[in-house]
């Protein structure tokens, strides 16, 4: 039986929550989620609000929970406070560039503490009677870094290792490094996930070839493109991937406005409308330039549904691609 590589939303912090989940599984969706990261410090209890995205949610997708932290015993407390709920498993990040968790020695941080690094994976692999996964980038400063850190990950029995092809000090700013995940992909004995830079079926088709990862785990380029999973799949099984025209993301954007909405605490229009701009600034990539400008500065629902409709409600095709040297999107070009 023919096996298609794995598809997999990435999880992204303040974006790709509960609300989120649901609306991208009605347009194809991802093969499992993760969800955004548990911060865990030694005082942490569950945040709600995460949570949620395991035990109310309704896609009928595998859901994965990541943590972030560096406290070893607080991560495997919560590890197995969490697998009290319906997980498919437990994912370390140790990926996150963001400067506020790097400086803590957390995600992408840990990559410069391998001695620490190292015991967290092993004291959460045996923490963890279900799937261990680990969320990874090639190195903090140079992807020189790698080899070393594979060693590390081959030393432990993790389910699969899903690496983010770009340095920690590199973030979102440059292309992938491919022969890093390839490395992986031919010495873990685990499967092997591709992500960074995958914007559409040309950059995703690319990204296995030059990785022969087991599969893709796609972040932005789904948010902008909620259809992505399944015009890969399609590709996948050698049929033509749907064509996507402005109308069909001017619904998109109204379905993702109102489930959105509908999970606000004491809603407020004006700061729903903020929140919205979250999504927005990666969904109007390539689309017009004036489309944006205005997106960014709208204030009200009115004035968000009108923009949107300006530019949207026409049955001209979308562009596939955002552009190469956007602020958000970049380096995708060196996969195809």
């Amino acid at each position: 039986m023919e096996t298609h590589p794995i598809l997999a939303l990435a999880p992204m912090q303040d974006v790709t929550n509960l609300p989120f989940m649901q609306v991208i599984q009605q347009y194809g969706g991802p093969d499992y989620y993760v969800t955004e990261y548990f911060r865990v410090h030694a005082d942490y209890s569950l945040e709600q609000k995460i949570l949620s995205s395991i035990t109310k949610n309704e896609t009928g997708r595998p859901v994965y929970a990541q943590l972030i932290g560096q406290d070893i015993e607080a991560l495997v407390r919560v590890a197995t406070e969490l697998q009290a709920y319906p997980i498919a498993g437990i994912d370390l990040n140790l990926g996150c560039p963001a400067p506020v968790v790097c400086r803590k020695d957390a995600g992408g941080g840990l990559l410069r503490k391998r001695e620490q690094m190292e015991h967290i994976i092993a004291s959460l692999r045996d923490a963890i009677s279900g799937k261990f996964t680990v969320k990874t980038r090639v190195g903090y400063e140079s992807h020189d870094e790698f080899p070393d850190l594979l060693e590390i990950f081959k030393r432990h029995d993790i389910d699969t290792l899903t690496i983010h092809g770009r340095t920690v000090t590199e973030r979102y700013q440059t292309p992938i490094h491919p022969e890093c995940i390839r490395l992986a992909a031919e010495q873990m004995k685990c499967p092997v996930i591709a992500n960074g830079n995958v914007v559409d079926v040309d950059t995703g088709l690319g990204a296995i070839r030059k990785t022969k990862a087991h599969g893709l785990m796609i972040g932005r380029g789904a948010i902008r493109n909620p259809w992505i999973f399944d015009q890969l799949r399609a590709s996948f099984s050698g049929q033509t991937p749907r064509t996507i025209v402005r109308a069909d993301l001017l619904g998109y954007i109204d379905q993702l406005y109102h489930a959105i909405a509908a999970h606000a605490h004491d809603f407020d229009p004006s700061k729903h409308v903020n929140r919205m701009k979250k999504y927005m600034l990666y969904i109007v990539q390539g689309i017009d330039d004036a489309f944006e400008h205005r997106i960014r500065r709208v204030t009200t629902p009115e004035g968000f549904h009108q923009t949107c409709r300006d530019f949207l409600d026409n049955k001209e095709p979308l562009p596939s691609r955002p552009p190469e040297k956007s602020k958000l999107f970049c380096g995708f070009d060196a996969l195809r």
